[in-house]
């Protein structure tokens, strides 16, 4: 089995946080793992802590939250930058 792309998205579950998830989606390959974590439905709360969450849709692509989560709408074209939709 082939090494993959661990893509990690914090969200929840509001208008914003689904058009991240519909971008994610949008750029991802067969190189893309994708976990969806909903706050609200208390998933994935301890991850989101260790990576520094504080707003969201965040997201986390092998282990580093994205710069702009924090302060700027996510873009494709950060995405894009961060690997998703690229082969390993």
């Amino acid at each position: 089995m082939s090494e993959k792309r661990k893509v990690e998205v914090f969200t929840a579950g509001c208008p914003v946080c689904e058009g991240a998830v519909n971008m994610v989606n949008e750029l991802a390959c067969p190189h893309c793992e994708i976990t969806i974590y909903n706050l609200n439905n208390n998933e994935g709360v301890e991850q989101a802590k260790a990576y520094g969450v504080t707003a969201v849709p965040s997201i986390a692509v092998n282990g580093q939250l994205l710069e702009s989560c924090n302060r700027d709408p996510i873009t494709k074209k950060e995405l894009q930058a961060a690997g998703i939709g690229k082969p390993l």
